[in-house]
């Protein structure tokens, strides 16, 4: 049965009394859902630490994985996002051109341009190769700019067309030009500046045209062989793959050996400080040493690196063989003349080579001079006997040929050596990759002891590498105790050393030091990206400070409004409190004056 009262009171008011909830059930309530939210705010927490600590590095390597797999990709010329430019390499034999391609700059000025070499729609690298080399134009200069036509002419069918006013043209000249006098060389380049622009859009100017050194070559190789390893992101401290670390925090970079036919070049990041040197090493170290800023602002110096470059002629695999052929040639018919032997003249009575494979036969001819020889076999004489073509000096700080070498951490360094390096440890040995010296020297000593007969018969049965000809069966035995001495003797390795990686390809591509180059030139390019971006953006500089953006002030405001609330409802407490003690005399006092009152009641 429901019952409802109306009372009646002076001055004329109604009044409906309705049961109320607890106040007490409320606070509990309350309470749950405040524990409720900060159970949910903890979780959050929780997840986000252990995204940061151990999803992070995996999401890393599997987007480093996708952008790898996406280089090998065909370039998509419709996107308006993406900047081109072109490098020409100009070498002795011949002359290259390559086309680059970059997105935007993603707005951090620490980062460095994500450039890639661009690929055809058959995902094939965008690169022509045309033969003699620029050198060929010595002596007609005003025919440079038709020697490179159909360099430019490829590229620019390649290049999106709205795009080649400002796609760089960049146009280096390495060893076939530094061999020509210094007004040839100017010809062909004023030929080029001259000329060019007025058939091609592309962004060109004088200082677009040089002819660089070695040393620049070498640097240019350093910069692109540790950009493609990604030695230059000091984002990734968290990456559980990252290499060691040096003390300012950046990743630690990796140095280059690369030997081809003629000559030998090694590179490497070294110590700002050069303390301990004489001053004639002091300046020699300033002639091999590069010092430069990759960063787009001067004063950014995550990107400063100081660069041990130099380059050694002569000391290539083909040159050092024709070197000690040489020495032994001279020498044995210097003995046949002191002893009266005929060592090395006919067939019947040759040289016992030990740098060749055993029982293969050869001849050493120099002008009239002939020299028969007959491999022996024995790699580590043959090690011996090309001791001295290193050219060592007695000096601790002097590599080969007697030039300065800038102290290398063994105990704190990476190397990657390419060409010779590689072709010695896979093509006929099959141990590519990582470098462990003593096994490389019992691998080459076998070979080397093997018999001509059944090495050929090997090679026949497909037993060595794709790459393998006879010429490499041939001269095996020697180039890899050139390689072992350079490495060990020439560069002071250690013979366990394990942190030297022989390769071709990097990430399944050849890289050039041409993306080094084009790198260095672009350094500055970001700049004009940061300040479009900072015009563009300005009016929506606010959303970066929000707390949407950041979530840690986002978690701070969650929990300035729980503790508001926390003090409200202790607020709220101590008020009822202080209302129920008030309350009893109050409701005894209402009860006395409504006695004697008139009440009206209704009963359904």
């Amino acid at each position: 049965m429901a019952r409802i009262s109306f009372s009646y009171l002076c001055p004329a008011s109604w009044y409906f009394t309705v049961p109320t909830v607890s106040p007490f059930l409320r606070q509990r309530v309350a309470f749950l859902g405040l524990f409720f939210v900060s159970c949910l705010l903890l979780l959050m927490l929780i997840v986000d630490f252990r995204h940061r600590t151990v999803s992070l590095p995996r999401d890393r390597q599997y987007e480093r994985y996708l952008a790898r797999v996406g280089d090998l990709e065909a370039t998509d010329t419709k996107d308006p996002n993406l900047n081109y430019g072109l490098v020409v390499d100009c070498g002795s034999s011949g002359s290259r051109i390559f086309v680059y391609f970059w997105p935007r700059h993603n707005g951090n000025p620490h980062d460095l341009l994500d450039i890639k070499q661009m690929r055809d729609r058959n995902s094939q690298p965008v690169v022509k190769k045309i033969k003699p080399g620029i050198s060929a134009m010595a002596d007609t200069p005003e025919h440079a700019s038709d020697y490179l036509r159909p360099l430019l002419s490829f590229a620019a069918a390649h290049v999106p067309v709205e795009k080649h006013q400002e796609t760089p043209l960049y146009i280096l000249c390495t060893a076939g030009m530094r061999l020509l006098p210094e007004r040839k060389q100017l010809a062909i380049l004023a030929d080029l500046v001259k000329d060019l622009p007025l058939e091609f859009d592309f962004l060109f100017s004088q200082s677009q045209a040089e002819v660089i050194s070695g040393k620049q070559e070498g640097v240019y190789a350093w910069i692109g062989i540790n950009f493609v390893l990604g030695r230059f992101d000091h984002e990734d401290e968290s990456d559980t793959e990252a290499p060691q670390e040096l003390a300012n925090g950046r990743r630690r970079t990796v140095g280059i050996l690369d030997m081809g036919g003629a000559s030998l070049q090694i590179a490497y990041e070294v110590p700002t400080s050069t303390s301990g040197l004489s001053p004639q090493q002091e300046e020699a170290a300033k002639i091999l040493l590069a010092e430069f800023n990759l960063g787009c602002d001067a004063q950014h110096t995550e990107h400063v690196y100081r660069v041990y470059v130099t380059t050694f002629l002569g000391f290539g695999g083909n040159f050092a063989r024709q070197r000690y052929e040489d020495l032994v040639l001279n020498e044995t018919l210097h003995k046949n003349r002191l002893l009266g032997h005929k060592t090395g003249l006919s067939p019947e009575n040759p040289f016992l080579d030990p740098c060749l494979p055993v029982g293969l036969t050869d001849v050493v001819e120099r002008n009239s001079q002939v020299l028969h020889v007959r491999g022996k076999g024995d790699w580590v004489t043959c090690g011996a006997m090309l001791s001295p073509l290193l050219a060592r000096s007695n000096t601790s700080q002097a590599s080969l040929n007697g030039i300065y070498q800038s102290p290398i951490n063994f105990n704190n360094s990476e190397f990657y050596g390419f060409s010779e390096f590689f072709y010695c440890t896979e093509d006929v040995l099959r141990i590519g990759g990582r470098y462990h010296g003593p096994t490389f020297a019992r691998a080459a000593q076998d070979y080397c002891g093997m018999a001509w007969p059944v090495l050929t018969q090997r090679f026949k049965n497909g037993l060595f590498s794709s790459h393998a000809d006879e010429h490499r069966l041939k001269y095996q035995c020697f180039k890899s105790a050139w390689v072992y001495q350079v490495l060990h003797e020439g560069f002071h390795f250690p013979y366990d050393y394990p942190n030297l990686q022989t390769a071709q390809l990097v990430y399944d591509r050849e890289v050039q030091w041409t993306l080094g180059a084009i790198l260095y030139k672009t350094r500055f390019l970001p700049l004009r990206d940061l300040r479009q971006e900072g015009v563009r953006q300005a009016h929506g500089s606010w959303f970066r400070l929000s707390f949407v953006y950041n979530h840690y002030l986002f978690f701070a405001c969650i929990f300035v409004v729980l503790l508001a609330i926390i003090l409200y409802l202790l607020r709220l407490r101590r008020i009822h409190r202080r209302q129920a003690r008030t309350s009893a005399p109050l409701n005894l006092l209402w009860i006395e004056e409504m006695v004697p009152m008139i009440g009206v009641q209704v009963e359904p």
